[in-house]
């Protein structure tokens, strides 16, 4: 059975818990013939005017851009062995502007949620290979392991991103 919700405070602190007690989160890409690409990666995130707004230090790898260039929309999924999942569908954007770069570093160093924070000196915030993703999550979906009793959150989807990394192109070979 799965309840929906229509703000996200009525889930925060359950979406919270997860997302701390998981840490590692899969993210789900399509590549140009509609196949499914599974990658682990570390993001972190915060509430931002009641609204979750996660960060990824990412480097804009060939296959990912590719991905998100032919088709923006991503899931991103945390499991726990108690059996707690949270899959957070959105279309995220690549923030290239300076502040939001600077921001999402922060987020790493001070952890975010509370409790979840990871070096990010493999991505140094003036480097190359610095690049941030934006998450704003149109959809969000707790399931309770316990029971199995699930918990939609569901906003308007947003229209299709198309940006990329500064500088960055994608290249069709690479999206195979």
């Amino acid at each position: 059975m799965t309840v929906t919700v229509s703000g996200f405070s009525e889930i925060q602190d359950a979406f919270l818990a997860h997302v701390r007690d998981t840490e590692y989160a899969t993210m789900i890409t399509v590549d140009r013939r509609n196949r499914p690409r599974a990658r682990v990666l570390l993001p972190v995130g915060e509430v931002i005017d009641g609204e979750p707004v996660g960060w990824l230090a990412s480097y804009p790898a060939p296959v990912k851009s590719a991905h998100l260039a032919g088709n923006p929309h991503t899931t991103c999924a945390y499991w726990s062995p108690r059996q707690n999942a949270v899959f957070v569908d959105s279309v995220p954007t690549w923030a290239a502007d300076e502040g939001s770069r600077v921001h999402a570093w922060e987020v790493y160093e001070r952890g975010g949620p509370p409790g979840m924070g990871h070096d990010p000196s493999p991505y140094p915030p003036g480097g190359p290979g610095y690049h941030v993703l934006r998450i704003e999550p149109w959809r969000i979906r707790l399931v309770r392991g316990s029971d199995l009793r699930g918990t939609l959150r569901r906003k308007q989807e947003p229209a299709p991103a198309v940006s990329g990394p500064a500088g960055s192109r994608s290249s069709d070979k690479a999206a195979g």
